[in-house]
């Protein structure tokens, strides 16, 4: 407790014999030197330092110390990029049939993969243990259509069943796994196309998107083996062709006709493509002139080999 007397009230206590204890008068602070600021004395206890996030605040004696505060500035959120191309997976020159389907079907190497719904490898008889069907004939077409994306097969639709029939024409029948042949025909067919994913908007394929799948084609006849391939329209012909036939972009298609050309050995016969046909009602007869000639030289290779 503290008292606060005057100067009457502590005589008398001192005449009382009562000892009054004083407190030490305070030592007097130091004043603060003047702080120069452009030639300008400026008082030091009314200068404002700048705010710093990063300061941190010493607690008061005696109370529980506060964890620092540090003002951290906002971070936007991180988006995963969207898959994006990846380079053509590596061997495929020695895959076998089972690599060769599972490349295709994750193949990321050119845009096409972003727009469609299934990648089309080709349809053909069943091979035991893995292994690719050993084929009389091959037919290259050029690219999957809305049709084949959604189905995940060649030549579905009008065009594919214009095909079916010029097979048919020649004793041939489309071959699906666990499909047992009609009596008189031969599933000993497999039919494909150039590019494995569907063009938008079904364009044309573009020369990159090509040389991105011609290894995937060119294993396919590898392993396949056919004694016959049918080249059906101008973008399969350019891919086969294009290391035997000098300027082959310059040739129409109709000047390809009537001849055979050869692709890793094996004998090919152009023609058109059957979408071409629903159109071009009155070149089906070339188409079936095409096909005449591509049986007359596929017996006497089988009877070769």
């Amino acid at each position: 407790m503290s008292l606060d007397l005057d100067k009457r009230q502590r005589a008398m206590l001192r005449e009382m014999g009562v000892r009054l204890w004083q407190p030490p008068a305070p030592a007097a602070a130091p004043a603060p030197a003047p702080v120069a600021m452009n030639n300008i004395a400026v008082d030091a206890r009314t200068e404002r330092a700048e705010p710093r996030f990063d300061a941190e605040v010493a607690p008061a004696r005696g109370a529980p110390a506060a964890p620092a505060l540090r003002l951290v500035p906002a971070q936007a959120p991180v988006s995963r990029p969207a898959p994006g191309l990846q380079p053509r997976p590596a061997g495929v020159e020695r895959m076998d049939w089972p690599a060769l389907q599972a490349a295709v079907a994750g193949c990321r190497a050119c845009a096409l993969c972003e727009g469609r719904k299934n990648t089309v490898f080709g349809i053909g008889p069943a091979a035991a243990d893995g292994a690719a069907p050993q084929v009389d004939w091959l037919i290259v077409g050029e690219a999957p259509g809305e049709n084949e994306d959604l189905a995940g097969e060649p030549f579905v639709g009008p065009a594919g069943k214009l095909l079916d029939n010029m097979l048919l024409a020649i004793g041939l029948q489309r071959g699906h796994v666990g499909d047992a042949p009609r009596a008189g025909l031969s599933t000993s067919v497999f039919i494909t196309n150039v590019l494995k994913c569907r063009p938008p908007a079904n364009r044309n394929p573009d020369p990159a998107e090509v040389a991105q799948c011609e290894p995937y084609l060119k294993r396919q006849v590898e392993l396949l083996q056919p004694k016959m391939i049918l080249a059906l329209g101008k973008f399969a012909a350019q891919s086969l062709l294009q290391d035997s036939v000098p300027e082959l972009h310059k040739i129409p298609l109709g000047k390809l006709r009537g001849q055979v050309f050869r692709y890793l050995g094996v004998p090919v016969v152009v023609s058109y493509h059957p979408a071409y046909l629903l159109r071009s009602l009155g070149d089906k007869a070339k188409a079936w002139d095409d096909l005449c000639l591509a049986m007359s030289v596929a017996p006497t290779v089988a009877h070769s080999v």
